[in-house]
């Protein structure tokens, strides 16, 4: 008999801590501080930081950064609100870097 294995996910690189699952990937093709990041509709164990505005590749966005809720390893950013029409998509959504987050169950 087959053994049963739980769903895809993605932890802190640091500490392990779960932070998003893999069904919850939207796009692989981001670019995070340093180097390739993936865009989630969801995250889980994470803190959210402060708002401040950035200007990222694709415009001037409002982000806060988000922590490891275990450890505060800095995983990425949550947009809070984008100013462009076309960038709207991404508001309220994840940015998690693929350097600070590991595979689990896979």
């Amino acid at each position: 008999m087959a053994e049963l294995v739980g769903p895809r996910l993605y932890s802190c690189c640091n500490c392990r801590n779960n932070v998003a699952l893999h069904d919850d990937v939207i796009s692989k093709s981001f670019q995070g501080r340093n180097g390739r990041a993936f865009l989630f509709s969801h995250a889980m164990n994470v803190m959210v930081g402060p708002k401040e505005d950035r200007q990222l590749m694709t415009g001037l966005h409002t982000v806060a950064d988000v922590y490891c809720s275990d450890c505060n390893e800095v995983l990425g950013w949550k947009y809070e609100r984008a100013y462009e029409e076309t960038q709207k998509y991404k508001e309220g959504k994840f940015i998690l870097e693929m350097s600070k987050i590991v595979r689990e169950n896979w």
